[in-house]
């Protein structure tokens, strides 16, 4: 019987570090898209909402480039969730489980373009445990799910 725990303390482990293995990789993925991501000076012709349009459509590209690279993942609710509205905090966007968060660092003008700042992507996957000995053993959310998190920083070109 304990040897039985064991291997079913081994496979949920497995599954736990699937997810997070590939969530880490999803947010690589949608963090170099924002990064990349070239400035569309004609969204807008008002130079006040350009910047905010470009947020907008980036913020979209990484939010695409992460559901594609989630692979097997679940991409729905309450595993993770996305919408098509943004909360907008400061430099922090806001959609579901996905977070975007601009820094611009000391020296680096703020710019339009955003070349040179830092660009934050966090995603949060709530996974489920199928072992009950597991469950209990680590901190879940409301739904008994352990939340997994995936963040990458990188320098928008």
């Amino acid at each position: 019987m304990p040897l039985f725990l064991i291997l079913l303390g081994i496979i949920q482990f497995g599954f736990i570090f699937n997810t997070y293995v590939t969530l880490t990789n999803s947010a690589r993925e949608a963090a170099r898209a924002g990064s990349i991501y070239i400035y569309d000076s004609s969204l807008d012709t008002n130079p006040t909402t350009a910047k905010a349009l470009n947020d907008l459509a980036r913020n979209e590209s990484i939010k695409t480039e992460l559901l594609a690279s989630m692979n097997l993942l679940s991409k729905a609710a309450p595993q993770f969730s996305v919408g098509s509205t943004w909360t907008q905090s400061g430099l922090t966007y806001t959609n579901g489980d996905l977070t975007v968060t601009y820094v611009i660092p000391t020296g680096v003008t703020d710019s339009d373009p955003r070349t040179g700042q830092r660009i934050t992507v966090q995603a949060k996957y709530h996974q489920d445990l199928i072992i009950p000995l597991i469950a209990n053993l680590v901190p879940r959310d409301a739904g008994d799910r352990l939340v997994l998190t995936g963040e990458v920083t990188m320098v928008i070109n």
